[in-house]
């Protein structure tokens, strides 16, 4: 879901600053394998929720071997397809796998389509390199400079910060006013797009009870976390799967959440502190240390009563909450959103000029 969602914000991006412009999003997994695509995904989701620990391993395994691409002549046949249909300037990848199967593709056919590859994790697993990007967009200087300790051309790789939606880029920090001793206090707690949240009902029972602090859940698609806390709660308001997450984020003092990358980076140009849920998966454990390293947001133990210990000593710390806005402010200044579009318009002429 946040490979798909970086899709969507750099399309939204690319049609706002070149109106002409056509974009075509394509689930190259669907695409290939429509029949199989489905169990694919609800493998993965099961390994990831179930088998932490095995995807643990293999991910560290893989840190630093080059990716190698597993039935590549399948993927290629129908990428090859699909790029004689849409006939595209540019190719972007938001995801490791579909970046191996376009380079591959150059590699086969001898194309020059210009590959640009977004790396939408604050890390740099090898996954991500192939010899068929000629551009990389990077969420952290830290990234960059560990593409380039892996053998990657530093004038590849532009640090833009993960892709969000304009509406992200646009917005403001909450004025202090918002929190004066008659106003709530807002913490925003979401679980990303399958709404993971604590289960134990004494969890939500503290935080309605929580002193001048009103919470809104985003319970994504976790229709049966939605249909059991809505409407229980006087403190606490319940929203389900919703595009206008922007909005939350504009309204509140604290983020409280699973350390994603795409969720991330929508907090930090909303300049909201971030309280992440300590991770179980190896590269939001990186992004989790990225966040403390920047000084942008702390980490809460997932245990029910550590966890909200964690939102105590933060959400009404207005010191702590104003120094970790300040932070964000500075690392917006440093990355170049605006910078993404420019890049794909540049490859989009180099691909003329190839033609």
């Amino acid at each position: 879901m946040g490979h798909w969602s970086a899709s969507r914000s750099l399309a939204q991006q690319i049609v706002e600053a070149y109106p002409g412009a056509r974009v075509h999003i394509e689930d190259l997994m669907d695409y290939a394998m429509p029949e199989l695509s489905d169990a694919v995904y609800k493998g993965y989701n099961l390994l990831v929720t179930c088998g932490p620990a095995l995807f643990n391993a293999y991910y560290k395994l893989k840190e630093n071997a080059p990716a190698h691409l597993h039935f590549a002549g399948h993927f290629v046949e129908k990428l090859t397809g699909l790029l004689e249909a849409e006939r595209p300037d540019v190719v972007i990848a938001t995801h490791p796998f579909c970046a191996q199967v376009v380079s591959r593709y150059k590699k086969v056919t001898g194309k020059k389509l210009p590959l640009i590859t977004c790396v939408t994790d604050i890390s740099a697993h090898s996954e991500w390199i192939c010899q068929g990007t000629d551009c990389y967009l990077v969420g952290s200087l830290q990234v960059r400079d560990k593409l380039v300790d892996k053998g990657v051309d530093r004038d590849r790789i532009c640090v833009t910060g993960i892709p969000v939606r304009a509406e992200f880029l646009s917005a403001r920090p909450r004025s202090q006013q918002t929190r004066g001793k008659d106003a709530p206090r807002q913490l925003l707690i979401m679980g990303g797009g399958l709404g993971l949240m604590p289960r134990k009902d004494s969890f939500y029972e503290a935080l309605n009870a929580m002193p001048g602090v009103h919470t809104t859940i985003i319970t994504g698609r976790n229709q049966k976390l939605f249909e059991r806390l809505s409407g229980k709660y006087e403190n606490i308001e319940v929203v389900g799967f919703t595009d206008r997450v922007y909005e939350y984020m504009s309204r509140s003092h604290l983020l409280l959440t699973k350390p994603g990358g795409i969720t991330t980076f929508e907090a930090l140009f909303s300049q909201l502190p971030i309280l992440a849920w300590e991770p179980f998966l190896e590269q939001e454990r990186k992004n989790a240390r990225f966040l403390v390293d920047q000084g942008i947001g702390r980490v809460a133990q997932k245990e029910s009563s550590r966890c909200l210990q964690a939102i105590r000593a933060l959400i009404y710390d207005d010191q702590a909450l104003d120094q970790m806005t300040a932070n964000m402010g500075r690392l917006k200044e440093m990355l170049c959103q605006e910078r993404m579009c420019d890049i794909v318009a540049t490859a989009a002429r180099m691909s003329e000029v190839c033609a």
